[in-house]
């Protein structure tokens, strides 16, 4: 670890420092490699709704998102009709947000599909990283921390040519960060340079 990581003994972050859930998903989650369909449809769906909320807000609605998305079974989602999304809204502590939700089901939909055709939603993803995971050579600070690349320029086109909905090129790129695809820790973060597993 390198000293600009460290301050006064504690760890240093990109952000996230003084929540737990934001901590820890910093740690242990963005930028990290993902290349299970289960996680990376589990991401889909966070994704969707973080495209117009705050990051923060939705990572702490993870466990209540979990469980109106029956537990991130795509099949069962897939399913869901008008009155299950009503009965969603209802639901004490979810995002009140009636076209999210419809996007998320259609987002499965398509997800899917995409399953069917590439064998795994894995191998249709990573397509647009050239199957790697993107890092800056020349480091990443607050500043230079692009908001969207060529890559997912690439990735909306496509997805939206597909049918997945609520998804912009910006909200493509921070999936792409959130499954590892690209890798943009800070420099001064102690995650910087970090492969991941």
């Amino acid at each position: 670890m390198t000293e600009n990581a460290k301050e006064s003994g504690k760890l240093v972050r990109c952000w996230g420092d003084g929540d737990k859930a934001m901590e820890d998903y910093h740690d242990r989650e963005w930028g990290q490699p993902v290349h299970d369909d289960a996680k990376l449809y589990e991401y889909l769906i966070l994704n969707t709704f973080q495209a117009d909320l705050p990051r923060e807000q939705v990572l702490h609605k993870r466990e209540i998102l979990q469980s109106v998305f029956s537990d991130y079974d795509p099949e069962k989602v897939a399913l869901y009709d008008e009155d299950i999304v009503e009965r969603l809204l209802q639901v004490e502590d979810m995002i009140q947000n009636k076209q999210m939700i419809k996007d998320a089901i259609t987002n499965t939909k398509e997800f899917i599909k995409a399953q069917q055709e590439f064998e795994t939603f894995d191998h249709y993803i990573w397509q647009f990283s050239d199957y790697r995971s993107l890092m800056e050579p020349g480091g990443v600070t607050p500043q230079t921390i692009p908001k969207s690349t060529p890559e997912s320029d690439m990735m909306c086109e496509d997805m939206q040519n597909r049918g997945f909905k609520g998804l912009d090129s910006e909200a493509c790129y921070a999936y792409m960060q959130n499954i590892g695809m690209a890798n943009d820790h800070f420099d001064h973060c102690f995650m910087h340079g970090k492969k991941g597993h």
